[in-house]
């Protein structure tokens, strides 16, 4: 069975259209299932802009429903699976702006040191948006969102999303291996788990900065201890330094 929207039964006249190549200006006609065209001017090869690839970021088929993905477009993959798993964290947590808010910032953090420290920046980003996915449930089972109840919960609530958004299989285990203890490290952790640590560390000093202003002073003087990275370190300063 074809995905309907590649399953010429369901095409219409919008189906087949022109577009001009982006290096000489010729039309180069396209059906909508073509990833990619050649100009038959000047040979430049250039992907269809119409075509929505959204579903290929974590459709497990897609390899056989599109025969070939662009270049450009697997250079993006990681970034619309991000974005799914983003839209799902803000789903669950719904009208619970605050923490959509703080999984946010997280996340914020999370690409500013991954990038710096290079890390895997899928499962960094997806252990951003997830880390705290379990308080909503642990506040119910357990009248608590402590860190030892959220932790726990979040495991199965996390592995959830990311198989319906089947993400690889390699991902999710980190994920949830990261989620299931980012508040309590072991004497030897991966870089990603680092980074997220490092992350969500910020955030929670920045909530707390809102109620009981943070010492700079003890923060310089503790950041080597408190933080795994250096580029963790080095945003946190910069950030409350801002804000004496």
């Amino acid at each position: 069975m074809k995905c309907p929207g590649q399953d010429t039964q369901y095409w219409n006249a919008n189906s087949i259209f022109n577009v001009k190549c982006p290096e000489c200006g010729v039309s180069v006609e396209f059906f909508k299932d073509d990833t990619t065209r050649k100009c038959g001017k000047c040979g430049h090869k250039f992907v269809n802009p119409k075509m929505d690839f959204g579903c290929a970021a974590y459709c497990k088929f897609a390899k056989n429903c599109i025969d070939t993905l662009p270049e450009e477009f697997l250079k993006k993959r990681g970034d619309l699976l991000k974005e799914k798993i983003e839209t799902e964290m803000k789903k669950y947590f719904g009208a619970d702006f605050k923490k959509v808010s703080h999984a946010l910032n997280v996340a914020g953090y999370a690409d500013k040191i991954g990038k710096k420290e290079g890390g895997n920046m899928a499962v960094v980003m997806a252990s951003a948006y997830l880390h705290d996915i379990g308080i909503p449930e642990a506040e119910k089972k357990y009248k608590s969102a402590a860190a030892k109840h959220h932790e726990v919960v979040g495991y199965p609530i996390a592995k959830n999303i990311l198989s319906k958004l089947n993400a690889p299989n390699n991902l999710i285990k980190e994920v949830c291996d990261i989620i299931e203890r980012h508040h309590t490290p072991l004497k030897e952790e991966t870089l990603n788990f680092k980074i997220l640590y490092d992350a969500d560390l910020i955030v929670n000093l920045e909530e707390k900065n809102k109620k009981e202003p943070i010492d700079y002073q003890k923060l310089q003087k503790r950041a080597d201890k408190l933080f795994f990275t250096k580029a963790g370190k080095k945003e946190a300063l910069k950030t409350f330094k801002k804000k004496i």
